[in-house]
This record gives C-alpha cells, structure tokens and sequence, in this order.
C-alpha cells in the first residue's frame, strides 16, 4: 500500500538542468552541479516564486538542487533546510549510464539495478519526506529531484512514470473529497536565447 502523504499543500521543484540531464544520463546520487542553462532555469523559477507566500524551504543536500533552492531562496528571502530523504535515488550500476527501458520495471518493482533503492523504498522515503516538510510553516517549497517526484506521483494519485521538467515550480493540493491531488504547473516565460 502507498504511504499517505499530509493532506497539507506544497510546492515541488524539480532542480535546474545539469550536463548529465542534458545527455540523458542517469545521475542518481553522481552529485552533478547545474549548468548554464540549469542556473538560468533556477533564476527563471525563483522569479516565478516571487510573491507567493512561501514560508519555508526545504531541499535536498546535492548540489544541483540545493544550488537551485539557494536561488530561490535568495529571491524571496529564506532559508533552506535539508533532508537527506529528499536525495534523488540511489541508481546503482545505472548511474552515469544512458536513461533505459528499465525505467518502467524498476517503477512496477520487477527490477532493481544493482546497488540502487527500489522505487518502493524511494516511495516511502520520499514521502516521510514531504511529511516532515508540510509539518513546518507552510507554505513549504521542496526542492529535490525527478525520479523523487516520480514517487510522489504515486503517492499524489497520478502515472508514476512521468518525467518533471527541470526548474517547473508545481503546486501540489490535496483533493477536497478524497481521489488524486490536483498538481498545477506554473506557466513560464521562456528562457532568454
């Protein structure tokens, strides 16, 4: 059975653009920093934060998205707390190595890369989490990673296996009477060429 998340509201983003996600490359727990275009697209997001009431920030430790809530959090003037089970997962053998079809198997639990987490782990990992995250003033902004929010998808009641786009800040509502949540994108301007 899926770990219920808090019935409290959060923001998800997922952080700026790295090298390895430019490639296509699993990057796991390889702690890869933003790129160029990863630290316009955090610039980009922060500005979008702007003015929505944020209270709290919480981000996972690696670089690319502590770096991406750093930048937001210079924006709308807060700190940032981390957890350590906001980490992306642990893909084993399959990091550094191009995105596969193993992707649907590991999420329907059929295959494990070696050394890696099982998404059922990562499920509950991710949403203890987001539990500890809503606990605080809200509202929170979670900066982590994709195959985290693949989890939360489940947990959120939606197709798991959907990527995020990098740097997309997401409101996350619980439903009024029960079913999925209501995950809301925000529009984005694009990045300048």
């Amino acid at each position: 059975m899926t770990p219920a998340l808090n019935p409290i509201p959060f923001w998800f983003l997922r952080h700026g653009e790295t090298d390895w996600n430019a490639q296509g490359l699993s990057q796991g727990r390889t702690d890869i920093p933003l790129n160029a275009i990863g630290l316009m697209q955090a610039a980009r997001a922060a500005e979008a934060m702007r003015g929505r009431g944020i209270a709290t920030i919480v981000a996972s430790p690696l670089d690319r998205a502590f770096r991406t809530a750093e930048i937001v959090a210079q924006t709308v003037g807060l700190p940032i707390a981390t957890d350590d089970d906001l980490q992306e997962v642990a893909f084993g053998e399959q990091e550094g190595l191009p995105m596969g079809d193993w992707y649907d198997d590991w999420i329907e639990g059929r295959y494990t890369p070696a050394g890696g987490e099982t998404f059922a782990g990562l499920v509950a990992r991710g949403v203890a989490a987001i539990n500890r995250a809503t606990a605080l003033p809200g509202p929170v902004l979670v900066v982590a990673h994709g195959a985290l929010f693949r989890a939360l998808r489940l947990a959120l009641g939606h197709e798991p296996n959907v990527r995020t786009p990098n740097a997309l800040p997401i409101l996350c509502t619980p439903p009024a009477g029960g079913g999925a949540w209501d995950v809301s994108p925000v529009a984005l301007p694009p990045l300048p060429a």
